[in-house]
């Protein structure tokens, strides 16, 4: 649940913004991989952080019960989550944009120790973007066009600088088209989820066939040969009962 899931954040967080420095001495040398993007949460924990050290530069901060009290103010926060949810979504287009020309160095071995990534559907819809998004689509060459010099990185942040500073009613024709690109996906997957059911329920009913006739194919001989071969001759055996 949500709690679980800001739990798991403010351990993140501490390791980042909290942790107190030291004990890094046996950590192998870094590469050059893009930061990791942070969540809106974590934004919001990061700003209490930095404002609470301001006002109590000497306070000795008991993480558990400070993270305690982030919780409970962001679920009282309201327009204010708006900003973080921004700082999330152009965090999220600098790793993205930093991990393009990203290469792991010579010999790291990709993915060991780490979880397995759920299957992907290349007939699944693709995802909606977010107005900061569509705003990146329409503005990246045109900064790297400006800026030849510019890494990814520095495009990213020229992005964010600029949607930040973006008149509202030039913003609002981003955020319409996502809003329709929302209810375009949300129309996709509702068609895909339900073609996904009828093909899982017609699977279902085909092997329950062949369970049945079972006997029929051992005595027609068939029982070795490939499943979908079996399938067929069980809707044949099935047909003529």
């Amino acid at each position: 649940n949500q709690t679980h899931v800001q739990q798991a954040q403010n351990n993140a967080i501490q390791s980042k913004i909290g942790g107190g420095g030291g004990g890094g001495g046996n950590r192998p040398v870094k590469d050059n991989k893009p930061r990791g993007r942070m969540t809106a949460y974590a934004f919001f924990v990061q700003t209490c952080r930095e404002e609470h050290k301001k006002k109590h530069p000497e306070e000795q901060v008991i993480f558990a019960e400070f993270s305690r009290k982030c919780a409970e103010r962001w679920k009282m926060l309201d327009k204010e989550k708006q900003r973080f949810h921004e700082m999330a979504e152009k965090d999220k287009a600098r790793y993205e944009l930093e991990m393009q020309s990203y290469v792991p160095p010579k010999g790291t071995v990709v993915g060991r120790g780490k979880k397995r990534k759920a299957f992907k559907d290349p007939n699944a819809p693709k995802r909606s973007l977010s107005a900061f998004f569509w705003f990146c689509h329409d503005e990246r060459n045109k900064v790297k066009a400006l800026n030849p010099e510019y890494g990814v990185g520095d495009i990213a942040k020229e992005l964010g600088r600029k949607w930040s500073d973006m008149d509202a009613e030039v913003k609002s024709k981003y955020e319409q088209m996502a809003e329709k690109d929302k209810a375009r996906y949300e129309a996709e997957m509702t068609e895909y989820k339900l073609k996904c059911k009828n093909e899982q329920s017609g699977g279902a009913v085909a092997t329950g066939n062949t369970a049945l006739n079972l006997g029929g194919l051992q005595q027609a001989g068939l029982q070795n040969l490939p499943q979908h071969v079996q399938q067929a001759a069980a809707a044949q055996l099935q047909a003529q009962v």
